[in-house]
Formats: C-alpha cells, sequence, structure tokens
C-alpha cells in the first residue's frame, strides 16, 4: 500500500475541518433557535405579568401581546426612542390602551412605567418598569420596594377618573395624590408623568385602537 500523499492528507483534513464546520453550524443553529424561543416565551409572560398588574385579565378577551402599536419618539410620553400602546378589547370593542411611558425627571434619572387606561379615560393602574430611585427612599414607586404592603403609593392611581385628572398632582403642587416626606422628586415625576400618559390616550384613543396591529404610528 502506498504512502499517503501530502496533497491526500491535506484534502483529507480540509474535508474533516469542513464538515465539522457545517456540523457545529447547525447544532449552534438549532441551539439558538431554541434558546430564542424560550427566552421570547419567558419575556412574554413577564410581560403578560406586569400587565395583569395594571389591567385585570376579566377586562379584556383578546390576544394583548399580539395587538398593539409601535410608536416612534413621543414627547407626551417622554419616549425618545419609541415604544408601545397595547389595546385590550373586549367582545371586539375598545377596553383599555396600556401605555409605555417614561418619567424622565426622576430624582436619579429616568423612570420607566406602564399605565393602563380604559376606554371611559379612567386610570386602570401603574406599574414601575424600571427605576434607580434611592433605595428606602424614593424607590417607594415600585410596589415590590414599598414598605407599605397593604397599600402601596402607586396604587393611588388605580381608579383615577378623567375628570380628576387637572388633580392629578402631588399635593406640594396643589394636588391630590400623598407622597413621602424627603421624596417629593420621585412621586412628583411618576404623578405627571401618569397624568401625561392618561392625557395622551384620551386624545388618540380612536387613532391608537383603529392603527392596524405592528404598525408604526
Amino acid at each position: 500500500m502506498s504512502e499517503p500523499t501530502a496533497l491526500g492528507l491535506s484534502a483529507r483534513t480540509g474535508g474533516v475541518m469542513v464538515a465539522f464546520t457545517i456540523v457545529f453550524t447547525a447544532l449552534m443553529a438549532f441551539t439558538y433557535g431554541a434558546t430564542k424561543d424560550q427566552i421570547d416565551a419567558s419575556a412574554a409572560e413577564e410581560k403578560m405579568k406586569l400587565i395583569s398588574e395594571v389591567l385585570p385579565p376579566a377586562s379584556y378577551d383578546n390576544l394583548l401581546l399580539d395587538d398593539y402599536a409601535a410608536l416612534g419618539p413621543t414627547r407626551e410620553l417622554g419616549l425618545d426612542n419609541g415604544g408601545r400602546v397595547y389595546r385590550a378589547r373586549q367582545a371586539g370593542q375598545p377596553a383599555a390602551l396600556i401605555l409605555e411611558t417614561t418619567a424622565p425627571d426622576g430624582y436619579s434619572g429616568r423612570i420607566d412605567l406602564i399605565v393602563a387606561v380604559r376606554a371611559d379615560g379612567s386610570v386602570s393602574g401603574v406599574r414601575a418598569v424600571t427605576q434607580r430611585e434611592t433605595p428606602g427612599l424614593g424607590d417607594y414607586i415600585d410596589p415590590k420596594k414599598d414598605k407599605d404592603k397593604k397599600a402601596p403609593w402607586i396604587t393611588q392611581f388605580t381608579g383615577l377618573e378623567a375628570a380628576r385628572l387637572p388633580q392629578c398632582k402631588v399635593k406640594k403642587d396643589g394636588g391630590d395624590i400623598a407622597y413621602h416626606t424627603g421624596a417629593t422628586i420621585s412621586a412628583r415625576a411618576v404623578t405627571n408623568a401618569v397624568a401625561r400618559a392618561a392625557r395622551y390616550a384620551a386624545d388618540n384613543q380612536n387613532r391608537l385602537f383603529a392603527a392596524p396591529s405592528g404598525s408604526t404610528l
């Protein structure tokens, strides 16, 4: 039997490397696809948990995460890079809008919120999504951080009627919203952002509900 030539060995090695690359790439693609699906499913589950805190699931019967309009930069909502508005419907009729909004003027920077506004203009609920307010002082805007577990500060907005929006200010500014002493800035930032979001929802309700799902406004 003749000895393998250098050219033959090189070709065989090259073939093995090509086969390995193909198999490795296929495995990576499969793993990425499976992992991405899991990540997407987990993110959707977490988002629905958060939404359920501001809008009772019995309030709508549509697939909420599939029924949304994308927003470009929107000054009224503090969205420099845009966001989403989810549309809740009951028997095909408008039930509520869930808006992503930002308070740009928190004590420690931006406070990202979701605000649910019912079709009648009342606020169904508010939650802080991300915030960096001072621990033990201004972070009570997040009910998970609020020491008052029976009536967290942010639940003051639940059921806020459209007619009361002019009074949606902290008491220090002449409104109805209580705040913790020493942490006025955090409360004011959230309160003003909620008022702006509720007004935006009322002013744009027809347009937001009529937009094709997934479209950008």
